[in-house]
């Protein structure tokens, strides 16, 4: 058995065509399709992180829940976010996370993870185009409209 070791395999599945992918032209756009993808049940209790996947036009591949968390935060854990970038093959996204008390602001701790993830994006040359704070009633805040990012 010590000669031996496990054999990972990588797929990805796409169960909709690229002609059909949804293009991303402003914050607006992301904004609009997060919120519709949003649990209306869930948005106003706890926080949850999640990314857009996307390729070289900007349409959406996917978007993928990366935690879930209580209702002042969650956990991101920069690991698992680039397996699911890299996974994906995808070469941009967009980060967004929800503020159930409805404030739009960012705080001191997503200015911090956004800069985190866009540097280890850089090393990786995976763009993060956009950070987006979505709130219950369907307001947003736009890192990237607001010149944080």
């Amino acid at each position: 058995m010590k000669d031996k070791v496990n054999e990972i395999t990588i797929s990805y599945k796409e169960r909709i065509p690229a002609p059909f992918w949804r293009k991303i032209n402003s914050s607006q756009d992301a904004a609009d399709l997060l919120f519709q993808h949003w649990d209306k049940r869930t948005i106003q209790v706890q926080e949850s992180f999640k990314v857009v996947l996307l390729n070289n036009s900007n349409k959406v591949k996917g978007i993928y829940q990366l935690s879930k968390g209580g209702i002042t935060g969650t956990i991101v854990d920069l690991r698992i976010l680039f397996a699911v970038v890299l996974k994906s093959l995808s070469v941009a996204i967009i980060l967004t996370h929800n503020h159930p008390s409805g404030t739009l602001k960012a705080s001191e701790a997503d200015r911090k993870i956004t800069e985190k993830i866009k540097k280890a994006g850089e090393f990786l040359d995976i763009k993060v185009l956009d950070h987006l704070i979505i709130t219950p009633n369907g307001e947003y805040y736009s890192f990237a409209d607001e010149g944080i990012l």
